[in-house]
């Protein structure tokens, strides 16, 4: 993108990354699984392993046997969703892993009479206690879907042991049961009723105390995610959007994405001069950041410095999607993180742009042919339109979206029509001769961001599934021809995800590991439309900007890449449509390959 870089930050793409984080936070949330497994399979398997203290048992109460069993169940279930938060240098992980493993070593020293089970649970207090300074991690943003997530998860999760309890005692079984039998037993003993599975001697109790411990577990869990207090994900207030829009207006025309910070579930850091800021969602665990920061470029190190404190109070990962090459070098410089090329933004520079010549051949025809139907287009300023009409638009866009939640986060500003946007671009296509639908003569949507005093960048792109093909080549031809008129002198297009590769890959003598990754590509565009985007950005003769993702370390981008589909709306855990009471038409869309490039094709 435009603008110079630092002086010390010329050169390089790519740079080392710098010390690597204490491990002791990652090395005790894996110990704290494995002792969570031992704790399940004491309580599972009583004769998981030999006991090393016989001479103990008999002095034992033997009624005890069933509840100790029970305990080492839910101890190890309760380490094992523990582990996560440790390995995240969670303060409250911590609290709690501190007060379960001397339960568990009680269980397993009373049930299994294991002196082994009972030193590797205390073994593993020594680092919790002695590191406990790096356990000071704040809380992440919650919300009343935790307690959804954890009944479904908890509750399949129960079943699975409880049938592995069930049948961990064969031999002392009275009958042969069937399947069925066996799983009518478990979801009767998780709510604390006896089932139709009956056993000889105390056995009886034991399943009973270990099913009905499972299913405690699950509703006291579903419980306390339901009733405590929420932590939401942070929004941008009127006194941040007040400063970003100053901050815009001044360095506004550096970055294409920088409109798109105004996105209202978002929140924000700006550097001590209050000259910079950066722009991110939480989202999983991950810390999201889009695009370059926002303003003076001399001011980036201290709103990025800011960022990485953020993340590191709450032990969130820090990740960057679609920064440009400017923004990737000082990321990496000032943070020792690394950047690896994400794809390509298409931008149209107006004074090129025509119709003519060989190479728009099938657009310019395409374009014919559509006005020829009796289609017309509009291109108007935001403020130029009446309440009307813009509530039309507005009404149109929801009903022609397509998916449940709206997409988008990086490249999409999840409103449209908004006062203080007055300044955004609408294009729209109107069919004079045509039937009138639900919306009128409106049959396509184009909407347009500011990219400082001369540019738009392209935001959300809908139409009627009834209109002819070629609704969205009409409307962006419509808007370059136009564009002069506004004073628009570059408009942004869709994001095209891993285009290098796509585009040399099919070229002659591309090498099999290529051609293979092309392949592949292909294959995963059925579903993310990844070639669909390429092509069709191609079709209006762009220049490439290269887009980046900045990540810590490779380990963390599969959880980076599954964030930041849940943030572009294309994994979501929103209920169905129709199970939402008072869906509202009009609502800021969770954060990726964004909204304008899940509508392309």
């Amino acid at each position: 993108m435009s603008g110079g870089v630092p002086a010390e930050s010329t050169g390089r793409r790519r740079i080392l990354r710098g010390p690597r984080p204490e491990n002791v936070p990652l090395l005790v949330g894996r110990a704290c699984a494995l002792v969570g497994l031992l704790d399940i399979a004491a309580g599972v398997f009583p004769r998981f392993r030999h006991s090393r203290v016989h001479a103990l048992a008999e002095v034992l109460p033997g009624s005890f046997g069933p509840f100790a069993a029970a305990l080492s169940l839910s101890a190890g279930v309760l380490l094992l969703l523990l582990a996560h938060g440790l390995k995240r240098r969670k303060r409250r992980a911590w609290r709690a892993a501190v007060a379960l493993l001397p339960l568990g070593a009680v269980a397993q020293f009373t049930y299994r009479h294991s002196l082994l089970g009972v030193l590797v649970s205390l073994a593993l207090l020594a680092p919790l206690l002695r590191h406990r300074d790096q356990f000071a991690a704040l809380p992440d943003p919650r919300s009343r879907w935790r307690a959804l997530a954890n009944l479904v998860l908890m509750s399949a999760g129960s079943v699975v042991l409880g049938l592995l309890v069930v049948n961990a005692h064969p031999h002392r079984m009275v009958g042969d049961p069937s399947l069925a039998d066996r799983i009518t037993h478990v979801l009767y003993g998780l709510f604390g009723i006896e089932g139709p599975v009956d056993y000889w001697g105390n056995t009886s109790w034991t399943v009973a105390f270990s099913l009905g411990a499972l299913g405690l577990l699950t509703a006291v869990t579903t419980v306390y995610l339901a009733f405590r207090p929420e932590h939401p994900a942070a929004r941008l207030t009127e006194d941040d959007e007040t400063r970003l829009r100053a901050l815009l207006d001044r360095h506004g025309g550096r970055d294409s994405l920088g409109h798109f910070a105004l996105r209202r579930d978002k929140a924000v850091v700006f550097s001590p001069s209050g000259k910079a800021a950066v722009t991110y969602r939480v989202v999983s665990g991950v810390m999201l950041a889009s695009g370059d920061p926002i303003g003076d470029v001399e001011a980036w190190p201290g709103a990025i410095e800011r960022f990485m404190d953020e993340a590191r109070a709450h032990s969130w990962t820090p990740a960057v999607m679609g920064c440009s090459e400017t923004g990737g070098e000082v990321w990496t410089r000032e943070t020792g993180l690394d950047a690896l090329e994400l794809g390509d933004e298409a931008v149209v520079d107006v004074a090129n742009f025509s119709l003519t010549g060989r190479a728009m051949r099938n657009v310019r025809q395409m374009v014919k042919r559509i006005e020829r139907a009796g289609y017309e287009t509009r291109v108007r300023r935001v403020a130029d339109l009446s309440d009307a009409e813009l509530d039309r638009v507005r009404r149109a866009a929801d009903a022609w979206r397509g998916t449940d939640t709206e997409r988008g986060f990086s490249m999409a500003l999840g409103r449209i029509g908004d006062p203080s946007d007055g300044d955004c671009l609408i294009a729209t296509a109107h069919q004079q001769d045509g039937e009138p639908g639900e919306f009128g003569d409106l049959k396509a949507i184009l909407h347009f961001v500011p990219w400082g005093p001369d540019g738009v960048s392209l935001d959300l792109m809908r139409r009627d599934r009834a209109a002819d093909p070629g609704m969205n080549e009409l409307l962006i031809v419509a808007a370059l021809q136009a564009a002069p008129k506004l004073g628009i002198a570059r408009v942004s297009l869709n994001f095209a995800m891993f285009r290098a590769a796509l585009a040399r890959g099919e070229k002659i003598g591309a090498g099999p590991v290529l051609r293979a990754w092309r392949g592949l590509l292909v294959f995963l565009s059925r579903w993310f439309q990844i070639e669909s985007l390429y092509k069709f950005n191609a079709k209006f003769r762009p220049r490439w900007e290269p887009r980046f993702v900045v990540y810590r370390a490779s380990a963390d981008l599969p959880r980076i890449g599954f964030a930041a589909m849940q943030a572009e709306g294309f994994v979501t855990l929103t209920l169905p449509r129709f199970l939402r009471r008072g869906t509202p038409t009009r609502r800021p869309c969770p954060h990726g390959v964004s909204e304008r490039g899940a509508r392309a094709a």
